[in-house]
């Protein structure tokens, strides 16, 4: 099933057309056979553009929508029995979480993510930085611990305790992963290829949440995980994230060369310069990685300051326990002595 409202899905516009074009001309398949002004050419982007092109007749569509109703269906189990399930972790799960990835790639903003770098950016943030946050703040762990029958509960405890999510989850590794991840894709001909292969361009998506979701997971997540790091050394991993956006921000706006090769300037686009995007590609990550690595650190320190107060007050009623221990037993030797 599709919505589309007012004109055909223009990323399907730009591969079939590119492709029919490049192919009568004998030039490689790709943007290349678009000209400008040519009936492959998308429309200029706006932002009515993002609420008329949404499209849902894609796997990860049939993925969100799979993933959200079993979420539902275990806080509808555990209502059941009469128990308690937090309302904001639902919240979070469904809305920033899987709704931001739908927002992010079913809507115009995924019509647009091959023909606008700064597009691309955007997905490139939210799937790897924002999602997968509010996906681990979810819990979903959690909830199908507590909701799954005996046989599948070992089975996903497991895979939870496994040599692999043990390595993949372990700090030092996640944060290897997360930040040599972009460099790879877009300093290499990766890049160029995701954007000539449709299969591809939807491979780095998964690959951009499963990312964030082993670095974030760890840190931020309520799950239980082995191997999880204490409060301090967490909040500095995040810390040490904040210069790689900048970095990785500066050397895109400063880049001599294009990503994606002539991808870009092949399309014809009379309303946007393929330099121009490329410099507001390289703002976006800069300043969205900034943004949202130190909102994060203070959500960490937010869930540090809680955890202490957790820990202080488990304390304190082990010392009431055993003040009255104490209590009792001087009462008890002290009715004994007249005996």
């Amino acid at each position: 099933m599709a919505v589309r409202f007012a004109w055909p899905s223009l990323k399907s516009v730009l591969h079939v057309d590119s492709i029919f074009a490049a192919t009568s001309a004998g030039a490689p398949a790709g943007a290349s056979a678009l000209a400008a002004g040519g009936a492959g050419t998308p429309p200029p982007f706006t932002v009515a553009r993002i609420f008329t092109e949404w499209e849902l007749d894609s796997w990860l569509a049939l993925g969100l929508v799979v993933a959200a109703g079993l979420y539902l269906y275990g806080v509808h189990r555990l209502r059941l029995r009469g128990d308690r399930w937090p309302v904001a972790r639902t919240v979070f799960f469904l809305g920033p979480g899987l709704g931001g990835i739908a927002a992010v790639t079913l809507s115009g903003l995924g019509a647009y993510d091959t023909t606008l770098l700064s597009v691309h950016m955007v997905q490139h943030m939210v799937l790897s930085m924002v999602a997968p946050i509010f996906l681990a703040l979810g819990a979903p762990v959690t909830l199908a611990l507590r909701t799954l029958p005996v046989g599948p509960r070992k089975r996903l405890l497991a895979v939870v305790h496994s040599r692999v999510a043990r390595i993949y989850t372990f700090p030092l590794v996640a944060f290897a992963i997360f930040v040599a991840n972009p460099f790879v894709l877009y300093f290499t001909d990766l890049y160029r290829f995701t954007l000539e292969h449709a299969w591809a361009h939807e491979l780095v998506h998964a690959h951009f949440i499963a990312t964030g979701c082993v670095f974030f997971w760890p840190l931020l997540g309520l799950d239980p995980l082995p191997g999880r790091w204490p409060y301090p050394g967490r909040a500095l991993l995040m810390l040490l994230s904040v210069p790689f956006h900048t970095v990785l921000g500066l050397t895109i706006m400063q880049s001599t060369t294009l990503f994606g090769g002539d991808w870009y300037p092949s399309l014809g686009l009379t309303w946007s310069d393929p330099w121009d995007d490329q410099v507001v590609a390289g703002g976006v990550l800069w300043a969205g990685g900034e943004f949202v690595s130190v909102t994060m650190l203070a959500v960490l320190v937010v869930q540090w300051i809680k955890q202490s107060e957790r820990e202080a007050r488990r304390l304190d009623r082990e010392l009431d326990r055993q003040e009255a221990r104490e209590r009792a037993a001087a009462a008890a030797a002290g009715a004994a002595e007249p005996a």
